[in-house]
């Protein structure tokens, strides 16, 4: 056999050469077309919900201040008001929040750093299969199970209210905070661990004084994520929520979260009525925008 000279051996070369920077371009150029999607995405539903809600304040002479802080909604009498359902989605936020983030910090200690391994590969998997499940499932759950028993044991006239909603959402939020913080509490390093046990202080304090504080950038990240599951869900929160236009005074009121009021009503919505809904989502999403914004800055600052 005849072996290639030195011409053809460059020639070879060079053709690899070429076919390997063309690929890398084309990578690039189609990892650079991905990321513009995703901001042009971004940028257009952005942009068309802030163009249709903004229209009213804009052309039609209402008032944003009367929006935000008025009690009444009554698309029917050009009565826009959603400050009860601002309530209620920051009652039902924050009740969630003080229920699932205790439970779900806790849970991930354990998982991390107290159950055997046999225990922690069986229920890691489980919760986070719960991030799977679909949330009208939820609602269902909650429907079936949650609001009969509160409408039982707490003399109710209707077990949808408020409780039902942070309870529902507490068990919602719980794959999230628990996974989060538990990939944080893993995080640290282990001679954070043995240089503790070797001062003489216990497990549990080892636990609380040293790894959780070392990992609370990542904790922290795991509790707004969790908010933003809170503050955003729909379809399980309108089957528990009771849908009543009220500033709720106690856990047993119905409510209408901002969330569940354009779930409702986009369907048949139209002009103005169609166009204030919007603006609800506008408020949504400056709740969120403000989450996002807490959590950059509390990475950073964990970062540091």
């Amino acid at each position: 056999m005849s072996t290639p000279n030195k011409n053809e051996l460059e020639q070879q070369i060079s053709k690899g050469n070429k076919r390997k920077y063309f690929l890398e371009s084309l990578s690039s150029k189609i990892f650079l077309a991905c990321a513009l999607l995703s901001v042009v995405s971004l940028l257009l539903i952005v942009g068309f919900v802030f163009y249709k809600g903004a229209n009213p304040f804009i052309t039609g002479g209402y008032s944003f201040i009367d929006f935000i802080f008025g009690s009444d909604w009554v698309p029917s009498e050009d009565k826009f008001g959603i400050f009860p359902m601002i309530v209620a989605s920051v009652y039902a936020t924050i009740g969630a929040l003080v229920i699932g983030v205790p439970i779900g910090l806790l849970t991930a200690i354990f998982l991390a750093e107290i159950a055997p391994k046999s225990v922690a590969k069986i229920v890691s998997p489980a919760i986070q299969l719960l991030a799977g499940i679909p949330s009208v499932l939820y609602g269902v759950f909650g429907l079936a199970i949650i609001v009969p028993f509160l409408q039982n044991n707490l003399g109710l006239a209707r077990g949808q209210s408020l409780i039902a909603v942070i309870l529902v959402l507490a068990i919602m939020m719980l794959p999230t905070i628990v996974t989060v913080a538990e990939t944080a509490i893993r995080a640290v390093p282990k001679t954070y661990r043995e240089g503790s046990l070797a001062l003489g202080v216990s497990q549990i304090g080892t636990i609380f004084k040293v790894v959780v504080p070392a990992a609370k950038s990542g904790i922290m990240t795991a509790v707004i994520l969790g908010l933003g599951r809170a503050l955003g869900e729909t379809m399980a929160v309108i089957l528990v929520a009771g849908n009543s236009l009220i500033i709720p005074t106690s856990l047993t009121d119905s409510i209408r979260p901002l969330t569940t009021n354009i779930a409702l009503e986009m369907g048949y919505a139209a002009g103005t009525h169609q166009e204030m809904l919007f603006a609800t989502g506008i408020v949504l999403f400056s709740f969120i925008l403000i989450l996002n914004f807490v959590l950059a800055r509390i990475t950073a600052k964990g970062a540091q």
